[in-house]
């Protein structure tokens, strides 16, 4: 078996991941940063699903983009997703990430209302007060009140990333973000995840 294996030089394997990714895409192509947000988010998961089912709002990506070089920060509704983005070069434009969701005061706020940490999150990044990426990777209540906060003129995210995944309010969570008037990158269906929300940032902040 062990002539089966291609061996790669390290610092070429996600060059030929790539390549492998576009091969097996037999000729569909979107225009940039489209194209790149697609093959980092099948290379993340193997999935070639993404190629159907990520959905942008016009010029949402290169909006996103725009923002993160002009030093917008992001925020997230889990560790994972924020442990996934590109800090370094984040900050080199001047943004940071943020994530509530360890804080004590949200949990117990949480626990006293009856909702989700997530929920409580999206409210402490309105109380930010400014320009803000929001990347959701897993709570489909993040998504809900975050359309909740936008109708009420609360905050406007330059960008919404909204990728839970799961099986309960996940497609309707999705479905009604698309429809808060706010730029939007979004996996419809029930695919998504942490590591999809660190994808589509890290695709939007390595773009030249």
């Amino acid at each position: 078996m062990l002539e089966k294996i291609q061996f790669v030089k390290p610092e070429m394997i996600e060059a030929r991941s790539m390549e492998i990714i576009t091969e097996e895409l037999k000729g569909r192509t979107w225009p940039e940063p489209e194209f790149s947000i697609v093959k980092r988010c099948i290379h993340t998961s193997a999935d070639f699903d993404y190629g159907d089912n990520l959905c942008f709002s016009k010029g949402a990506a290169a909006l996103g983009v725009k923002a993160l070089k002009a030093g917008v920060s992001i925020v997230t509704d889990t560790r994972m997703a924020a442990s996934g983005i590109n800090k370094k070069r984040l900050s080199e434009y001047g943004g940071q990430v943020h994530c509530f969701m360890d804080a004590a005061d949200v949990a117990e706020e949480a626990k006293n209302r009856g909702c989700t940490r997530a929920a409580v999150c999206m409210e402490r990044a309105a109380a930010l007060r400014e320009n803000l990426v929001i990347a959701v990777g897993n709570a489909p209540t993040a998504l809900v009140r975050l359309y909740e906060l936008i109708q009420a003129g609360e905050i406007r995210p330059v960008l919404i990333i909204g990728a839970p995944v799961g099986f309960v309010n996940v497609v309707e969570a999705k479905e009604l973000i698309m429809t808060a008037g706010v730029p939007y990158i979004v996996p419809k269906g029930r695919k998504g995840g942490s590591n999809i929300a660190a994808t589509i940032c890290n695709a939007l902040l390595y773009q030249k």
